[in-house]
């Protein structure tokens, strides 16, 4: 209980210096929501008239805007937050305080965990009040969002944490924002996933992102669209378990990688 009143502590702690933060509140809070409302006017032309079954440019886009969320605000922030206080000595004081390792995890699963549903709540209302996207329907779909939300955030946390030991501080942004884009873009967030070539489709495949970004096609796109999909329909129980199987092995790639100290320092 102690160690969950200092998490609960943490986390108050690390939205406050989150929030304080204006490049990392725009680039991972800020970004989709911006990108949702930029593509739904560029690309409003494409998916006026014909037989589009009522699809315009902000419902197709949503699932993306939303998986992209769900990677900025887990992975990347935690990527690069983590390296930042390894290596300004932030992580070393901490350790040599009476505070139990386990609340500073909980206080940054906390700080993505607020962030994530804050961020996701502003996508879905700016979806369907500025652009009168449909909300899923049914406890299915609630469901669906509910379980792919939530793996992607434990996922990409973990993921980020581990990831951050792989560089310091000056140079994480690079390795972390530069593979990232692309795996956004081959993983249908920016682009139709069937525009993407096959052999870089197997690509995005090996990476939770592709399996966020479909599950969220699930939840948001209607059940006609499954066929453009790779194996012909929304594989949501196959994405559950992909997504499950990432989380459980980021776990694994945490515990056995995270340093405390940066490299070199005694």
């Amino acid at each position: 209980m102690n160690a969950l009143a200092l998490g609960l502590d943490r986390t108050r702690l690390e939205v406050k210096m989150y929030s304080r933060e204006k490049e990392a509140v725009f680039f991972s809070f800020l970004f989709p929501i911006l990108l949702l409302a930029l593509f739904s006017v560029i690309f409003s032309s494409q998916f006026e008239g014909g037989d589009n079954g009522g699809m315009t440019a902000a419902r197709y886009f949503l699932p993306g805007m939303v998986a992209a969320g769900v990677i900025l605000t887990s992975f990347q922030t935690m990527a690069l937050s983590v390296a930042t206080e390894r290596d300004d000595g932030s992580l070393k004081r901490l350790r040599s305080t009476p505070m139990p390792p386990v609340a500073y995890f909980l206080g940054k699963v906390g700080l993505v965990a607020v962030t994530s549903v804050v961020q996701l709540a502003i996508l879905l209302l700016v979806a369907r009040l500025a652009f009168d996207v449909p909300l899923p329907s049914g406890a299915g779909r609630w469901a669906l969002l509910a379980g792919v939300f939530s793996l992607g955030l434990v996922g990409g946390t973990v993921l980020g944490i581990a990831y951050s030991s792989l560089s310091t501080a000056r140079s994480i942004g690079a390795v972390v924002i530069g593979p990232q884009l692309v795996l956004q873009f081959i993983s249908g967030v920016y682009i139709a996933f069937t525009d993407v070539p096959q052999w870089l489709q197997q690509i995005a495949s090996l990476f939770p992102l592709k399996w966020i970004a479909q599950g969220m096609r699930a939840v948001f796109l209607p059940d006609g669209l499954a066929q453009a999909e790779m194996a012909g329909s929304w594989e949501q129980g196959r994405v559950l378990l992909v997504l499950a199987a990432w989380a459980v092995g980021g776990l694994v790639l945490c515990v056995t990688t995270f340093k405390w100290f940066k490299r070199g320092s005694v």
